[in-house]
């Protein structure tokens, strides 16, 4: 009987150094994926205070170029979109630039894809944007079709022969695309009413190359 428990004993006292070498082997694994998924995370820091950096200078230095300006534009400070009322381009239900606004466009297209696309910047940018953005009234169809042409208009104009010579001229045709988004994105008052006016606009905006990354990481890291 002394010899069955002396060995039931071992039997358990083996089983129990097992456990907790394994219990060790296991802690250990988990305190390498935790330093792994810090160093990781670390790293995606990095690079996210690295592209708002860049974001923040250029936006600084929109603000800088156009703060003397008298030209009807407004800078977002979070986005860096540069706005205007589409009313300094084009006239009611249409998509033919005014003189006015070929002034406008001569005199802000070619400081404005100067910042974005001097040798500083110029390879954090994935692509700058010309959108068209109307009010609400009339059909969707037709708001997004004037949208759109309004866009396309800007754009076409920039690189006529009609537009005024400038230093990144063939170099910002590999960045820059039109779209139109109709009355999709409304903008309202100071009180949360909705803003027709002010609704009524064409935005330029430009996307960093690690933008959609960047995004996909800080909601990773927000959870």
């Amino acid at each position: 009987m002394r010899t069955r428990k002396r060995e039931e004993v071992n039997y358990w006292m083996s089983y129990a150094d097992l456990m907790s070498a394994m219990l060790m082997v296991f802690a250990l694994l988990l305190t390498l994926v935790i330093l792994d998924y810090k160093e990781l995370l670390d790293k995606k820091e990095k690079e996210i205070k690295q592209v708002v950096s860049v974001k923040t200078e250029i936006i600084k230095a929109l603000t800088e170029q156009f703060k003397e300006s008298n030209l009807a534009i407004e800078i977002d400070q979070q986005t860096g979109a540069i706005r205007f009322p589409g009313s300094v381009l084009f006239s009611t239900n249409s998509s033919e630039i005014s003189p006015e606004g070929k002034q406008f466009l001569n005199e802000f297209v070619p400081k404005y894809l100067d910042i974005l696309l001097q040798e500083r910047f110029r390879n954090e940018i994935s692509s700058i944007i010309i959108e068209g953005h109307t009010d609400n009234q009339g059909t969707y169809n037709y708001n997004m079709k004037l949208s759109q042409d309004r866009a396309f208009s800007v754009l076409s104009y920039i690189y006529s022969d009609e537009f005024p010579t400038f230093t990144v001229k063939e170099l910002s045709q590999s960045y820059i695309t039109a779209n139109g988004r109709g009355f999709n994105q409304p903008l309202k008052k100071a009180n949360g009413e909705y803003d027709p006016d002010s609704s009524r606009r064409v935005e330029f905006l430009f996307r960093l190359k690690d933008d959609e990354a960047i995004k996909a990481i800080q909601e990773l890291v927000e959870e």
